[in-house]
């Protein structure tokens, strides 16, 4: 339902059953895999990056004065008649949806619960693992509620206890990302249960925030923690379209932040914001393959919603009318910026930095768990699916534990160097003594990005893996041209 990618985006699904049934399969032993999100492994916990870095950055304000543009733009286009004419032809195109809007969204919620059984072993998404059968059976149920009027309100309640169940298993931190979509979604199948009315008309407009609310919330991970996006990118460079990884990343989290923004400002806007993000999460579907389909269908299939806008008297939208649009949404967009930022990394300090005894055990018993079986996690570092705990002394301290893992890459490296077999072909040698090398201070550098504070030598961090992991790919790319021009010969 949710698969933040984003996986992409990240973005993004809560998934239960009737209440009895659901107690019974919470209930039952289960045992979370976390930490694994966009296909690569990463900490929660970690200390993020500071917003004054973030503001720092002028690929940052470059992206959001893009944007702000564009919403400048279409805020004053669609007070005119071609904007009038625009928001007529986009209903002709949608006009079948919008007649057909809850058939739609409905038969794809049903099916995304019966995907989420096929595949088991997933609490609300397949980012989020339990070994629980009862679990999958759960959300079947949840499929069988969905069809049924009277039954939705039910399944609506399902979904919010769900999600507090998962919180046995997860970080509160960690659910956030599904707690706006969750509730967007519960809060529509709770209203389109109602009777015809105020309420039961509002129900696309609380879908609408609710995926408004999880878009901006998970695009601050681009800003706040960029370093774990850089494995995703470096195993999949074209995703970056050619721009290097730091800006890329960045641009992205903007683009994310406002085009949710969006959706909640005027009828051009939220339509074209819906569109553009229908076409970003679509696109990953092909290089990701079916596990993303299935983690963002729910969402791509509220995003057509609010593309066909049917329900436009009730849409909730926090824009001022007429040419008000216009002047204040530079402001609307700064206040929302601000807000989002500021919750974040106040809600992590919180939760993580503030929180001790029993409140801690109840806010993170993800990271709990980790530390109980494996020792203190210093600084954030995995490696696959396997988290650094300290050096062989047992030291947990952060910095210790960064140093410790550097050196433990210097000595991976020295061992893949000294492991080299010396071919007398100086090209061949090179390649295989350097490639080594590069991998070493691409590590180093990743370890820096979890634990390192220090904003320029952030930067260098960013710039070492950038680059680095392009000579590396180029190194590659040389060694077999040219074997394969040997072999041609």
């Amino acid at each position: 339902m949710f698969s933040h990618s984003h996986r992409r985006f990240g973005v993004c699904s809560i998934a239960i059953r009737c209440l009895a049934p659901t107690a019974i399969a919470v209930l039952a032993p289960s045992t979370a895999s976390a930490h694994v999100k966009w296909f690569e492994a990463y900490e929660v916990a970690a200390k993020p990056t500071s917003i004054l870095t973030t503001l720092a950055l002028p690929y940052f304000w470059v992206a959001l004065l893009l944007v702000l543009a564009f919403f400048i733009a279409t805020t004053v286009l669609e007070q005119t008649q071609p904007g009038r004419l625009a928001l007529q032809g986009m209903d002709r195109v949608t006009s079948v949806l919008q007649l057909r809007a809850d058939q739609f969204l409905l038969g794809v919620l049903a099916a995304f619960f019966v995907s989420l059984f096929a595949v088991g072993g997933t609490y609300l998404t397949p980012d989020l693992k339990t070994q629980s059968e009862l679990v999958a059976w759960a959300q079947i149920g949840i499929a069988a509620l969905i069809p049924m009027r009277r039954t939705r309100p039910i399944a609506a309640i399902a979904i919010v206890i769900l999600w507090l169940f998962t919180l046995r298993d997860y970080d509160l931190f960690h659910l956030f990302d599904y707690l706006a979509l969750g509730l967007g979604l519960a809060g529509y199948l709770l209203l389109s249960g109602m009777p015809d009315g105020k309420w039961h008309d509002r129900r696309f407009g609380v879908l609408r925030w609710g995926i408004a609310l999880a878009l901006t919330w998970s695009s601050m991970e681009k800003f706040m923690y960029p370093q774990w996006f850089m494995p995703l990118l470096e195993e999949k460079p074209f995703l970056a379209f050619g721009i290097p990884f730091r800006e890329y990343t960045t641009m992205a989290g903007v683009a994310e932040f406002t085009l949710g923004f969006g959706l909640l400002w005027t009828p051009l806007v939220r339509r074209l914001s819906a569109l553009a993000l229908f076409a970003l999460m679509f696109a990953a579907v092909y290089p990701f393959g079916r596990v993303d389909m299935i983690g963002h269908a729910t969402i791509l299939a509220s995003l057509l919603v609010v593309l066909a806008d049917p329900q436009r008297e009730d849409a909730l939208e926090i824009a001022p009318k007429g040419k008000l649009a216009t002047i204040l949404v530079p402001a609307g967009l700064a206040v929302a910026l601000a807000v989002t930022m500021v919750s974040y990394a106040g809600l992590h300090n919180v939760i993580y930095d503030r929180a001790t005894g029993v409140l801690a055990n109840l806010l993170r018993p993800e990271s709990r768990t980790t530390a109980s079986s494996t020792g203190a996690a210093p600084g954030a570092f995995w490696r696959g699916n396997e988290h650094y705990h300290g050096d062989a002394t047992g030291n947990s301290a952060p910095g210790a534990g960064a140093a410790a893992a550097m050196i433990e890459q210097m000595n991976n490296m020295h061992a893949n160097t000294s492991s080299v077999s010396v071919t007398g072909d100086v090209t061949r040698d090179f390649i295989a003594l350097m490639v080594p090398h590069h991998q070493a201070a691409v590590d180093m550098a990743r370890i820096y990005l979890e634990t390192g504070d220090d904003p320029r030598m952030r930067l260098l961090a960013e710039h070492i893996i950038s680059e680095q992991a392009k000579e590396i790919e180029q190194m590659h790319t040389l060694v077999s041209g040219k074997n394969k021009t040997q072999t041609h010969h």
